[in-house]
């Protein structure tokens, strides 16, 4: 099954997507009580959708297929890692610990954004990218999984964007702490959830073979395979849930594929180029059974303001 949620007549509603239009769920339903449901009873309740409307897609104005309560994104692609390093760092070099354990950071939630959504450029930046993934759903709230029980509990797949200020991005971590600004203001979700049945033709062991990419004003400016994961999303799971809750409904990103970032690009060659996104630029991404997401750079909103910088201790409390 493929799942929606869209506005229609003022509401926000839940529908399955099949032949090019999305089909009315019952209004009782939200995206956990079907995606937890078995198969049987997901089939069922497809059969039966569209009773009260149906929509072309180039007609859907879409909202995020889901909203987590939180959201972690990995980076579990060798290849990228080692190429936005040299962007951001300056050396080529992947840190030993990257290969211990698959590294997450938390993202915003309420930043999500939907396929079709306009992203403002964020105040105070000349470098916005992009960063193709694939982000699964937790189905229910665990802790302290192993990685075969977390199989049971990923019920969900969508195509993911988490959009980047790397000139910000860089000088936050020089604090030596994850980004924060540079990354707090939008993240692509959609755009809808596919259910892991839907997958299995194209799995290989413990990963999918999905090719993906993404286009810049229709130009395609990388591809990857989502088999290239240096961890699987089960694996990805098991570590996030050690020692702590993984709660219903939240968002697992792989991080980025390689090729899926400007920023990896500009890493390898010593120049960037491709340049930056501009206001005006579409960004497009697609993956293999699970749709394409497609956002447009829009104005700044943003008033931008800032605090001033730290006070040195030597002049004294405030007050």
């Amino acid at each position: 099954m493929k799942l929606a949620r869209y506005e229609h007549n003022g509401a926000v509603l839940l529908g399955t997507v099949r032949h090019d239009m999305v089909r009315s769920l019952p209004r009782n339903l939200d995206v956990l009580d079907v995606l937890t449901m078995s198969l049987p009873e997901r089939n069922l309740l497809e059969a039966q959708a569209g009773r009260h409307h149906r929509i072309p897609l180039d007609d859907v104005r879409f909202v995020p297929p889901i909203e987590p309560r939180a959201m972690r994104d990995f980076v579990v692609f060798e290849e990228h890692v080692r190429g936005v390093t040299q962007s951001v760092a300056g050396t080529a070099e992947i840190a030993e610990a990257w290969y211990d354990a698959p590294a997450f950071i938390f993202m915003n939630p309420h930043s999500l954004i939907s396929h079709r959504q306009d992203v403002p450029m964020p105040p105070d930046t000349q470098a916005l990218d992009f960063e193709l993934e694939v982000a699964a759903v937790v189905g229910s709230k665990v802790r302290d999984l192993t990685v075969d029980q977390a199989a049971e509990h990923i019920v969900g797949y969508a195509v993911f964007n988490d959009w980047s200020a790397r000139d910000i991005q860089r000088r936050e971590m020089q604090v030596s702490l994850g980004p924060a600004k540079g990354k707090d203001f939008a993240s692509t979700l959609g755009p809808w959830i596919t259910t892991p049945d839907e997958l299995e033709p194209y799995r290989v062991g413990d990963r999918y073979n999905l090719t993906m990419t993404v286009s810049v004003n229709d130009t395609e400016i990388g591809r990857d395979s989502l088999a290239n994961m240096a961890w699987s999303f089960e694996e990805m799971l098991s570590h996030a849930s050690r020692d702590a809750w993984v709660g219903a409904g939240d968002v697992l990103a792989t991080g980025t594929c390689a090729g899926g970032a400007l920023a990896e690009m500009w890493g390898r060659r010593g120049v960037m180029e491709p340049p930056p996104l501009q206001v005006g630029d579409v960004v497009t991404m697609a993956v293999d059974g699970l749709g394409s997401i497609s956002n447009r750079v829009t104005q700044t909103r943003s008033p931008g303001h800032r605090v001033p910088p730290a006070r040195s201790p030597a002049a004294g409390p405030v007050g």
